[in-house]
């Protein structure tokens, strides 16, 4: 799946930038200062224009989804990556969706500085979101017993249109197919000019002032000076609770996990006998497991679908109990770039992956409830092989080339 490509430039500056749509943590290469990019709810770019100077442009809105789209069925799970958009305003005008262009072109931010009318989005992205399930629903099997999107990437995405005789593509300059009616005005729709701002905090460590450490797509990023792990808001930074799975092996990499506790309802799952039970595990239930917690583990990264089930399927099923330490390690650590709500958006099809018999069960998943009560980001230790990073002790692999090409997921 192509980058999106977003040409910015450096708030502290000036100077000119090439961003990738899930780069967040920002350093200059001028004046080596580095932000950290926020938007309130989700970030809006618009495409470029070739249109003359003279004309007055519009920009009409598309809602755009990318992300994993999981689905419970008589077969199982079903699951693929999507790539979609929609129109924000329901016109019979304009195109109904962007098709391949907010892959092919480079997009920009859209600021108060720039001219134009922008039509206010009046189609919820959730009536767009309610069509592609149900476009994605017609090529699975019925029943669909459940369906969630996780580590989806949502974003509005502005068009460059004018009027003359015909309404005109700005992008090509080339007139659209569909021609409205002499008296189609769109400055009667709902609209104006810009007045969103992409908010920039620098990347000092509120416990100690040091800089804060993380690759350029990271959602979380570390402090190594002061032991300490901070997530971005809106607010600043929040200090997140972390641990250390440690390990005596050498050349490894710590890679990001959610562990959740949750109260599940609909369903018996506390301990970590219930787990054996509800999972038909081949054990033989001792009492102490009575008494051990289930906790559920989704990965922290983006990976593709299918490698993303395993990953969070194998890791609950163990129920990590090994020792823990609260200081960052001296060697590599995977960026987390799965936010927690998705992590928790995936609970259910986590369930859904190790409960059995899945027959009599899949259909219960919709009376199923699963609220999250505590959280805690933990890094475990892989080692890295030759093709692969392995984890000896919970007997986890993972192929090398499944990080490298979730880079733009």
């Amino acid at each position: 799946m192509p980058d999106i490509i977003i040409e910015h430039q450096c708030p502290q500056c000036g100077a000119p930038a090439i961003l990738k749509e899930t780069d967040r943590l920002f350093s200059c290469e001028f004046c080596r200062v580095n932000s950290y990019l926020l938007q309130d709810g989700f970030f809006r770019y618009m495409l470029p224009n070739a249109a003359p100077k003279t004309k007055d442009l519009v920009f009409f809105p598309y809602w755009r989804f990318k992300g994993m789209l999981f689905s419970c069925v008589d077969s199982g799970i079903e699951h693929k990556f999507i790539d979609v958009s929609h129109q924000a305003v329901e016109s019979r005008y304009f195109p109904n969706s962007l098709g391949l262009r907010s892959q092919a072109l480079k997009l920009n931010f859209v600021t108060s500085e720039v001219s134009g009318y922008f039509l206010k989005p009046t189609f919820s992205f959730k009536k767009a979101m309610d069509i592609f399930q149900h476009r994605f629903k017609k090529s699975l099997p019925s029943p669909v017993f459940q369906q969630s999107h996780v580590g989806d990437t949502v974003s509005l995405i502005y068009s460059p249109f004018y009027k003359e005789e015909k309404m005109y593509d700005a992008v090509l300059n080339k007139a659209l197919t569909t021609i409205p009616p002499d008296n189609f005005e769109t400055a009667s729709l709902p609209g104006g000019r810009p007045n969103w701002r992409t908010q920039f905090i620098p990347t000092l460590c509120p416990g100690c002032g040091w800089d804060l450490e993380g690759r350029r797509d990271a959602l979380v990023l570390n402090c190594k000076n002061c032991n300490s792990v901070w997530r971005p808001t809106k607010d600043g930074f929040k200090q997140l609770k972390f641990s250390i799975m440690q390990t005596t092996d050498e050349n490894v990499i710590y890679l990001p996990f959610w562990r959740i506790k949750a109260d599940v309802r609909g369903i018996t799952l506390n301990s970590y006998a219930d787990l054996v039970r509800v999972a038909n595990l081949p054990k033989a239930i001792q009492r102490n497991w009575e008494d051990k917690e289930f906790r559920f583990w989704s990965p922290a990264f983006k990976v593709r679908p299918r490698v993303f089930i395993r990953l969070g399927r194998s890791i609950t099923l163990s129920q990590p109990m090994e020792k823990m330490q609260r200081e960052l390690p001296d060697a590599r650590i995977h960026p987390v770039t799965l936010p927690m709500k998705d992590a928790v958006e995936s609970l259910t099809i986590n369930l859904a992956s190790f409960i059995k018999p899945q027959e009599d069960l899949f259909p219960l998943l919709k009376d199923i409830e699963i609220k999250p009560k505590s959280y805690v980001l933990v890094f475990i230790p892989f080692v890295e092989q030759h093709h692969e990073f392995i984890q000896p002790k919970l007997y986890l692999t993972l192929n090398k080339n499944q990080l490298s090409l979730a880079s733009n997921l």
